[in-house]
């Protein structure tokens, strides 16, 4: 198995790596990373969240992400505003500019990415959800598979 793991891990990586190439280009036309683009992205058609539930939303790391904060509002594309339950924490929402920038930008980087899978059918898309939905729960598992009475079907 371990040759084949790491084919397949490789084969994961690259595809990663190529995806964010790949659509990097269309989010940096629009002045954005892509941390910024998917904060946008996860705020776009909300009132709002809190900096937790943006951590949970994105895949943005926790240390990584009140500077991506920042510098969205310093673009002044989102505000932030102490939480009115938890004085330690803040809620993040976007501007007027940023539900602008979400409504131009959020169409075209989804129709960049969308290329990528013309050539798929509803029959790879639901093998290609399944696998990565299992190796998603084996992560999130910690590495120990599910029992199969516990098995559930992903998303």
């Amino acid at each position: 198995m371990g040759e084949r793991y790491l084919k397949s891990v490789r084969l994961l990586a690259e595809c990663m790596q190529g995806f964010e190439r790949f659509s990097g280009e269309s989010v940096r036309q629009h002045g954005l990373t892509h941390a910024q683009f998917d904060i946008i992205a996860t705020l776009g058609n909300t009132a709002g969240m809190s900096y937790k539930e943006l951590g949970e939303r994105t895949l943005i790391t926790k240390g990584t992400l009140t500077g991506v904060i920042e510098r969205l509002e310093q673009k002044g594309l989102v505000v932030r505003e102490r939480s009115n339950d938890d004085k330690r924490s803040f809620f993040v929402r976007l501007t007027p500019a940023g539900e602008q920038m979400f409504g131009d930008v959020f169409p075209k980087v989804v129709a960049h990415g969308k290329r990528l899978f013309t050539g798929y059918g509803d029959a790879e898309f639901d093998a290609l959800d399944a696998a990565l939905g299992k190796l998603r729960d084996q992560v999130a598992a910690g590495g120990v598979p599910p029992h199969p009475s516990q098995a559930k079907e992903s998303p």
